[in-house]
């Protein structure tokens, strides 16, 4: 049987979506199904189990969420300083802040990961591969810092979404750009370089 590939990625965002309202638990076939909007038995006959499901789902939420050429392009135009760092940075946050869904989405699949070896496997190497991916950009640019600033602002940039998404109310009295910045500034090694 010939499948629909415009119907499979309809089906892998409506995964997502699941899976951010619903958690792990909620996500079944059926609730794909009503979440796309289509017949009942459909994702089934795309996705061999859950578990091709959740590999799937997770692959999508890393295909959104990568910048577009013009985005990496910048990254390259202008001065390598803080200041080009922060934006790049900034950018970063507000792409995934549009995203909610899907960052909360691969909150719920690391969250299954710890139950699912095999999930665990393909996030770690998604997530190797995109940390990789973004140290190799910072170096090759020639932005300030190293290896370890970009490992840093990683983690710090990681729980400052965390927390925007899932309760925005603790840090509402900061603008997300600011607290961006003043990573930055912290990370970065005091000379620049």
């Amino acid at each position: 049987m010939r499948r629909n590939e415009e119907r499979r990625a309809a089906l892998v965002d409506a995964a997502i979506e699941v899976l951010a309202r619903e958690g792990a638990r909620g996500l079944t076939f059926r609730a794909v199904d009503a979440e796309a909007r289509v017949p009942t038995g459909t994702a089934s006959n795309y996705f061999a189990n859950r578990d091709d499901l959740f590999t799937q789902a997770g692959g999508r939420i890393y295909e959104r969420l990568q910048p577009d050429a013009a985005t990496m392009a910048g990254g390259l135009a202008g001065p390598r300083d803080a200041a080009k760092v922060t934006a790049l940075l900034q950018d970063t946050v507000g792409r995934i802040a549009e995203f909610r869904t899907g960052y909360l989405a691969l909150l719920e699949l690391r969250l299954e990961a710890t139950r699912r070896p095999e999930l665990r496997a393909v996030l770690t190497e998604q997530v190797r591969q995109d940390l990789d991916a973004n140290i190799a950009y910072h170096l090759e640019a020639g932005l300030p810092g190293d290896a370890d600033t970009v490992r840093l602002l990683y983690l710090a940039l990681n729980w400052l979404v965390v927390e925007h998404l899932t309760l925005p109310d603790v840090l509402a009295e900061h603008d997300l750009k600011d607290l961006v910045a003043l990573a930055v500034e912290r990370a970065l090694p005091r000379n620049g370089a």
